[in-house]
């Protein structure tokens, strides 16, 4: 059989995957990764008791408002992503926003703040279960994005397996965000968003081998 005979054989009934259809795989990947992650939470270390009362509100919304932010950027560097020849490069540049942000206004918050007060401002009570629960609590996610991403054709794997790490550890990270009982911007700056970092570096690792297609 002839090369030219054996292409035509195998593209003969290729169809192009549609977006919507890779669009609506990725929504529901995260719309169950952040379940599974919420449920794992609430089973394991459980949700804090103040946060019926609406006590701390405010930080807990600025968790879920920092978590959040990287989810929809990085879901919408992914999306782009399952199509070859995107690269996603203009989507990619804001991930780096939420950072900026809370970054900023930890360092706010510090320059308001007595100096004898920034030790507890940075270590809380419970900063090393941040490291530990939130990757943790990113595993689940992480693998539904995976999924979904193997069902579209990504070409920098690295690069996609670090936005998959990061969303789910953005995912892990807002779950997580109804247990803490520590609040203070740079605590959130820091311990939320080097478990994430972590995240991101671990599917950079894994992503070449996971995605390879």
């Amino acid at each position: 059989m002839k090369t030219d005979d054996l292409i035509h054989i195998l593209s003969a009934n290729l169809e192009p995957v549609k977006q919507g259809q890779l669009g609506k795989t990725l929504a529901g990947a995260l719309f169950i990764g952040g379940v599974a992650a919420l449920c794992l939470m609430l089973a394991t270390v459980g949700a804090r008791p103040d946060v019926a009362n609406g006590a701390n509100l405010p930080f807990l919304a600025v968790k879920l408002l920092f978590a959040l932010g990287l989810v929809a950027a990085g879901a919408a560097f992914l999306l782009r992503s399952m199509f070859p020849g995107r690269d996603g490069q203009k989507t990619f540049a804001f991930i780096f926003l939420p950072f900026v942000a809370i970054i900023a206004a930890g360092l706010v918050a510090l320059a308001l703040a007595d100096s004898s007060h920034w030790s507890r401002m940075f270590l809380g009570a419970e900063w090393a279960a941040c490291l530990i629960c939130i990757p943790l609590l990113a595993v689940i996610p992480f693998g539904g994005l995976i999924w979904a991403l193997r069902k579209g054709t990504p070409t920098n794997l690295r690069r996609t397996g670090a936005v998959a790490g990061l969303v789910a550890g953005a995912l892990g990270a807002a779950a997580y965000a109804f247990h803490r009982p520590d609040d203070s911007l740079p605590f959130i700056a820091i311990w939320y968003g080097a478990p994430i970092l972590i995240c991101a570096f671990i599917g950079a690792t894994l992503g070449p081998r996971l995605l390879r297609w």
